[in-house]
């Protein structure tokens, strides 16, 4: 959605948006930037008979519309969108990978490259994510790494809120001085193991044990929450383990956080590092996908090894016993951020290779200056 309003708001592409999911949490959003008709594409499955009739569907909008760019952003519309694209013969067909390992079957991963040899050209959130695309048999030559864009004022802290009113907006207990807690936060989706939250809880409980007032804000939503809460109570922290949900209060969450944490087995790059660093927190993070393009080990955060709770907990020990220091990693992690990770960075990124890709594949339109696009959520 960040990407769709940048774009937008430059003018320089005329911007469509279509889907397959028509609900969700970001159709308002989607509909206040007034781009017209955000037509949808439900599907069951993709080896079916409403597959066929959807794809036909794409099809025909794609050739009314006289789409010129397509570019999608996940698994499922690559998969969709590049064969739809290919058949509507889009001039420039861009496909987008985020993550490196860890989340497709073999069958899913057979399917994706096919639809790899559709696009003219990938999208990598990461260098990590572009070297796996190399190793799966990717030419390096098209592949572009664009790192996601943050808006550092919607991470700024809320102006005129106390603590009190802090723990209030996020339903949290009201403290005392003797009961002030430190909270540890982890902002993660709950759908799939490869964020590992047991690591996490494991290391919580080890930090409990030296910091009795560390307290754990766990932000995601999914249907692995229930077993991370039993495991919770497993460990004898469930009375120190708050799970947040859905959190769209990410500036207050972070704003009352001391250490935030990201435990997981593989990633592409990683928004929540992102935002805790714009946030001006310092980060302990698992060593794996893109970290290191924007953590500094040992100026804005550390690495752990994935699995390794035991070196988790005593990274989080240690910035909590030090609080100095977890500052000046957090203000430096924020420096990092605003020089490397601007929306403005990934605009221009993006719009280079709209308008590279588009003077090959139609060098006579580009010079006309006529160039549209469509991309998928």
């Amino acid at each position: 959605m960040q990407l769709t309003r940048l774009l937008h708001d430059s003018t320089r592409f005329q911007v469509h948006l279509a889907t397959l999911n028509p609900e969700g949490i970001l159709r308002t959003q989607a509909e206040s930037l007034n781009l017209g008709e955000i037509p949808s594409y439900p599907l069951n499955s993709f080896y079916d008979a409403k597959a066929v009739l959807q794809l036909r569907r794409f099809v025909s909008f794609l050739r009314s519309a006289n789409i010129k760019i397509l570019h999608t952003h996940d698994f499922y519309t690559n998969i969709f969108g590049m064969a739809a694209g290919k058949l509507a013969r889009v001039p420039v067909r861009i496909a987008s990978r985020r993550e490196t390992s860890g989340m497709r079957s073999g069958a899913q991963k057979r399917v994706q490259h096919f639809a790899y040899s559709l696009a003219h050209h990938i999208v990598a959130n990461s260098e990590a994510v572009r070297c796996k695309l190399i190793e799966e048999g990717i030419r390096a030559n098209k592949i572009t790494v664009v790192y996601n864009g943050l808006d550092l004022k919607r991470l700024a802290p809320p102006a005129g809120l106390d603590r009190a009113g802090l723990l209030t907006l996020l339903d949290l207990p009201a403290e005392t001085v003797s009961t002030k807690q430190r909270f540890v936060t982890i902002v993660a989706n709950m759908r799939h193991d490869v964020k590992d939250y047991p690591m996490f809880l494991r290391a919580a409980r080890r930090v409990h044990e030296v910091v009795p007032q560390a307290t754990f804000l766990l932000a995601g939503e999914g249907e692995l929450m229930d077993s991370f809460r039993a495991l919770a109570d497993e460990l004898g922290i469930a009375d120190k383990s708050f799970f947040l949900g859905r959190c769209d209060k990410i500036a207050e969450l972070l704003s009352a956080s001391e250490v935030c944490v990201l435990s997981s087995k593989a990633e592409g790059f990683s928004n929540s590092i992102l935002e805790y660093m714009a946030a001006a927190r310092p980060v302990v993070a698992t060593d794996v996908g893109g970290a290191r393009e924007a953590i500094v080990e040992g100026e804005t955060g550390y690495f752990v090894p994935s699995g390794d709770e035991a070196m988790m907990a005593e990274r989080i020990i240690s910035l909590l016993g030090d609080p100095q220091w977890a500052r000046v990693m957090g203000q430096a992690g924020r420096r990092v951020v605003e020089e490397k990770f601007s929306c403005a960075a990934q605009l221009r990124r993006t719009e280079q290779l709209y308008d590279t890709l588009l003077h090959e594949r139609e060098p006579h339109r580009f010079l006309a200056g006529e160039s549209r696009h469509i991309k998928e959520e």
